[in-house]
């Protein structure tokens, strides 16, 4: 199986993430408007992500937690990168 097979997989829960770093990162600072941009259009793998997406749907999880657990860790990788 490809990376491609497993991301498909996974497409509309990675879709949400992006809706919601989107929705999480409205702000009338122009700079933080520009992060969410880089975010969503860096055309990273964004692997962690997809880690936690992958390991709820292994899990046969249900709710939504998983959204907001793959956003947080998105969230928190930019800002490593960021700080670097």
């Amino acid at each position: 199986m490809d990376i491609q097979s497993i991301y498909a997989l996974i497409q509309q829960d990675m879709d949400s993430v992006d809706a919601m770093i989107q929705h999480r990162l409205q702000s009338e600072v122009v700079l933080i408007n520009q992060l969410g941009h880089y975010i969503i259009n860096s055309g990273g793998k964004r692997l962690r992500p997809a880690l936690a997406l992958l390991s709820a749907r292994a899990c046969n999880h249900q709710a939504t937690a998983h959204i907001n657990l793959a956003t947080i860790i998105e969230f928190i990788h930019t800002a490593t990168l960021l700080h670097d």
